[in-house]
């Protein structure tokens, strides 16, 4: 059975399930696929656990959050002395998920120089570390995880088709939020409930009002956007009665309407201008917009550049007569695209 822990009825979530609940035993790779914040992680953890290697380790690696000079060790392991600093033998995460699942999130951020060698495992289960001849069997199961389109990435030649076609034995496409509302209320529901046990309060009632605020957001951020949302709400809270912050959401109640020239990119653009705008101009931080759209701070830079957006001081000059020029707050500039 998939895990009880996953949250939704909805025809689209209730589809990944059956497939999680067809994949788990095959052991064979798994792409996941979806926009950041639709738990693309909770779904392989759900494959994992229902699978024949459940005992054994999960381990994940974030491909985007590593530098590509130094992933190839993560992955891999090193010798002492393979490299300058490297004063100690160190295993890699294949290692460390023998006899279980190795998860790769952003696989579409690995170098296209380690895209063999990560090929290499997958076809013949063998690997060797950094400075070293030895040959190590690899025994896992990987399932990788991208929010980027693979198959334009294979086209534009930023992906080997080979390695594309070995990750994607069995894709499965995870709906945003947004394809998913009916799903919205019990998901507040048990993150106010978990929240709330936390914290050390009793909230036990969500207002109409507020649920159908929560149901009418565009949630670019999607369920992480979320969680973080009523986190916040939870901390706001006094008595038994959610009571959250909706200026945050109510700029954003429905989904962008889209002119004729606009693309969903527009409309996120737009969404995440808005949102560094209620932060003045903030990205980190508890109170900063990657918190606010339940992201990672390098997730949301990264999403700003693709989407060309930057946060650069504007600075106000005073005439000579008037004095020192002084420095003004951050303002957004649109990158040429």
């Amino acid at each position: 059975m998939v895990n009880s822990g996953l949250i939704g009825s909805s025809e689209k979530f209730q589809a990944v399930l059956d497939d999680v609940q067809i994949v788990a035993p095959a052991e064979c790779a798994v792409l996941v696929q979806g926009e950041t914040g639709t738990g693309k992680e909770v779904i392989a953890r759900a494959i994992h656990d229902s699978g024949p290697r459940h005992s054994g380790p999960f381990i994940g690696l974030n491909c985007a959050a590593i530098p590509g000079a130094l992933l190839e060790s993560e992955l891999f392991g090193h010798e002492r002395g393979a490299f300058t600093g490297a004063v100690t033998q160190t295993i890699g995460h294949f290692q460390a998920a023998h006899g279980g699942t190795l998860f790769l999130d952003e696989i579409g951020d690995l170098p296209l120089e380690l895209q063999p060698k990560l090929l290499r495992v997958l076809q013949e289960q063998q690997y060797e570390r950094l400075g070293s001849s030895r040959t190590l069997r690899a025994d896992v199961r990987v399932i990788a995880a991208t929010n980027q389109d693979l198959s334009q990435m294979v086209e534009e030649k930023t992906f080997r088709a080979d390695l594309y076609y070995r990750l994607s034995v069995f894709p499965i496409r995870l709906p945003s939020l947004r394809e998913r509302k009916d799903d919205i209320p019990s998901l507040v529901k048990h993150f106010v409930q978990k929240y709330s046990r936390q914290m050390g309060k009793s909230i036990d009632e969500v207002p109409d009002r507020v649920m159908e605020v929560l149901r009418s957001h565009y949630w670019p951020g999607n369920i992480r956007e979320l969680q973080n949302f009523v986190e916040r709400s939870v901390i706001m809270t006094h008595g038994n009665v959610l009571s959250p912050r909706i200026s945050e959401l109510k700029m954003f109640m429905q989904e962008p309407a889209l002119a004729p020239t606009q693309t969903l990119s527009d409309a996120e653009r737009a969404h995440i201008i808005g949102i560094l705008k209620e932060t003045n101009w903030v990205v980190g931080g508890r109170d900063g917009a990657a918190a606010r759209l339940g992201l990672p701070r390098t997730t949301l830079i990264s999403r700003m550049q693709k989407l060309g957006i930057s946060c650069k001081p504007r600075v106000f000059v005073a005439s000579v007569d008037r004095g020192a020029s002084t420095s003004g707050p951050y303002t957004p500039q649109l990158l040429a695209s």
